[in-house]
């Protein structure tokens, strides 16, 4: 367990995980340990938590002034682990009470700060007052609950000022979005990682100063990430969303089911919001309610591409082309909803895949971009084409599945085993639609008006390429090009591919 002295001498201990670029922890509660983080759902595959145990909690020594767990003097133990971890400028991750200090750090190191993750954060450093109202409607939702009426009346006893440890204990469900086994386990650890003196000093009189820090955070260069808890009581969805409109290079996310533990709720979620924000070739939009993470190359003026990918895969299987093609093109490429980096609601069809890349246009303001697609990402953009004339420029089908029932029908598949990258109900919705398109889809196949280059494998293609040059001959004026490379054309045969698009005007 490694340690460091801070200002006053008191010796602070931290706590690391996982691999890869340093992101530093601060735990909230007020003032809790930071076991409680544990590896943030799996965020430490991603990269090195570095869990910090604030002073006088986990295994950092308690000071010997109670004066110094005041939030606002905490900043100088932020600042001394910064410097002893040796970073010139730090990722900052906060949880709850800890997005007060994290607040305070910012608009006292601004240049010392690369990013902020605020998760679930209080806002008092902010200036905004505790939630009423609003805390009141989100707990409602939760009204079919077998535990609802049991927790809400601790809650409402908290509420009106009678604050004990019986009553947290009985108002600890509406904490999480799932009040199931590993819900209560987290709960149950909670009481003795509280250094309970220390929390109430933490608030204490002084700590804050909201005319002063609100006008540097309204400057802060550093890019922020607010993530709301959809079911989170302290700090309801629009109160979070206030505080992320104080900062310039803000973005606001809602983790829908989770509470005020989103990485307990749903671990693949909150990795996937968080990841996304942190890498810095990574950019979000949201389209339909739905976040799409995506990645660009390319001069900004150049003219666009928007690249998207086949069933199962991720914007990252265009890495190769995108960077060819961003010689002369502004490209983008982004994760279709259930894969890779963006939301995974859960539901899932060719229409809804379309939307997405539809909402992506519109949201990056790309109407008449040259649109490439593979397999299932090329039989969205033939549905788009179809049903929005002029939205598309030019475009390329690579190896997409004809709107043809398949013959013999595929069966229902099973789920293999481990972890996936995707959310594997895409496969069997998806199988299903295969099996038994929508006939719209056959029919419109002539409404397409954007010049048109559909792509095939060959022989080793797992699709019939006489289906393919069917769908070409009833697309008006589709070219029709073969490139023996089975259905991974752009991967296996990266140089013919680009070549087909060269002489197609791409």
């Amino acid at each position: 367990m490694p340690t460091f002295h801070t200002y006053d001498g008191t010796e602070l201990a931290y706590h690391l995980m996982g691999e890869g670029a340093p992101l530093v922890c601060l735990p909230g509660g007020a003032m809790r340990a930071s076991a409680y983080l544990g590896s943030l759902g799996g965020l430490a595959a991603r990269r090195q938590l570095v869990l910090l145990d604030l002073r006088g909690t986990g295994d950092s020594a308690a000071p010997e002034d109670p004066a110094t767990y005041r939030c606002d003097r905490l900043v100088a133990d932020v600042e001394a682990l910064r410097v002893h971890l040796g970073l010139e400028r730090v990722d900052l991750l906060a949880h709850s009470a800890a997005a007060d200090l994290a607040a305070l750090y910012a608009a006292r190191h601004p240049d010392r700060l690369r990013s902020l993750v605020l998760v679930t954060p209080t806002t008092r450093a902010a200036g905004l007052p505790l939630a009423g109202r609003e805390a009141r409607e989100v707990a409602a939702l939760r009204s079919a609950q077998p535990w609802y009426a049991e927790a809400r009346a601790a809650l409402e006893e908290i509420w009106a000022g009678r604050l004990t440890d019986e009553l947290r204990a009985g108002a600890r469900p509406f904490m999480y979005g799932r009040w199931d086994a590993a819900a209560r386990e987290h709960a149950a650890a909670s009481p003795p990682q509280i250094n309970a003196e220390a929390a109430v000093r933490y608030t204490g009189e002084g700590a804050f100063d909201p005319a002063a820090t609100v006008p540097v955070l309204r400057e802060l260069a550093a890019p922020v990430l607010v993530l709301a808890g959809e079911y989170d009581h302290l700090t309801p969805p629009d109160r979070a969303a206030e505080l992320a409109a104080l900062f310039p290079h803000a973005e606001f996310a809602v983790q829908r089911g989770a509470a005020h533990f989103p990485w307990i709720d749903d671990p693949g979620a909150f990795v996937r919001t968080v990841t996304a924000f942190l890498d810095p070739e990574v950019h979000s939009v949201r389209a339909g309610g739905v976040r799409l993470a995506y990645r660009v190359w390319g001069d900004p003026a150049a003219p666009p591409v928007v690249l998207v990918h086949g069933r199962c895969g991720d914007s990252t299987t265009w890495t190769h082309i995108g960077a060819r093609l961003a010689a002369t093109h502004r490209v983008y490429a982004f994760d279709l909803r259930g894969h890779g980096l963006s939301d995974w609601p859960g539901r899932y069809s060719f229409e809804l895949f379309r939307d997405d890349l539809h909402g992506f246009l519109e949201a990056r303001n790309l109407a008449g971009a040259t649109v490439v697609g593979h397999s299932m990402g090329g039989a969205a953009a033939y549905l788009l084409a179809e049903r929005q004339p002029g939205l598309i420029g030019r475009l390329v089908i690579e190896e997409a599945p004809p709107p043809l029932p398949l013959d013999p029908p595929r069966p229902v598949p099973e789920r293999p085993g481990g972890e996936l990258d995707f959310d594997w109900p895409i496969v069997p919705s998806t199988d299903a639609q295969l099996n038994e398109p929508d006939p719209a889809g056959r029919e419109l196949l002539g409404a397409i008006t954007a010049p048109t280059l559909v792509i095939g494998g060959g022989p080793r293609s797992r699709i019939a390429q006489e289906d393919l040059a069917w769908m070409a001959r009833r697309i008006p004026g589709a070219e029709l090009v073969t490139i023996d490379a089975g259905h991974l054309v752009h991967t296996e045969r990266p140089e013919e591919f680009l070549a087909a698009l060269r002489s197609f005007g791409v």
